[in-house]
């Protein structure tokens, strides 16, 4: 079935009616989707970098701005999640809460960096292209 994480809503009282505690839970999705996005952000930093994007960028020790502010902004957005569930006593989507957060932040900080354009810009497929041909043996041998 569907992967979940379950928690406390409010408090770890049980609900008197029920006899069960109340939980709220974060889907899968809620998680995936904004990592998929945090992991474009590191390599997207890798490349400001100069490092290879094809090894892992996450072990090597560069400066990271667009990762770090994303992941702020996924905290808070999920922070603004919480307070929402708590505050209306229902539940939330959170990708409601989590997108803007994290486009937001990322957006935020090209703004600051000067790098808008670069960000919207950024493609992978050359560096994709370019490891198809050297892996292409099927090319014919000039003589």
């Amino acid at each position: 079935g569907p992967i979940k994480i379950l928690f406390p809503r409010a408090s770890l009282e049980m609900n008197p009616d029920t006899g069960k505690y109340d939980l709220s839970l974060l889907g899968l999705g809620d998680i995936v989707i904004p990592g998929f996005f945090l992991a474009l952000l590191l390599r997207f930093d890798a490349h400001k970098a100069n490092l290879d994007v094809t090894l892992s960028p996450a072990a090597a020790v560069f400066s990271k701005p667009y990762f770090h502010s994303c992941l702020v902004g996924y905290v808070l957005g999920m922070g603004t999640t919480m307070w929402a569930m708590l505050r209306f006593q229902s539940a939330q989507p959170a990708l409601l809460y989590l997108v803007p957060a994290c486009l937001g932040s990322s957006l935020l900080c090209a703004v600051v960096r000067g790098e808008l354009k670069e960000l919207f810009a950024y493609s992978e497929e050359e560096e994709e292209k370019k490891e198809q041909d050297d892996g292409d043996e099927s090319k014919p041998i000039k003589e």
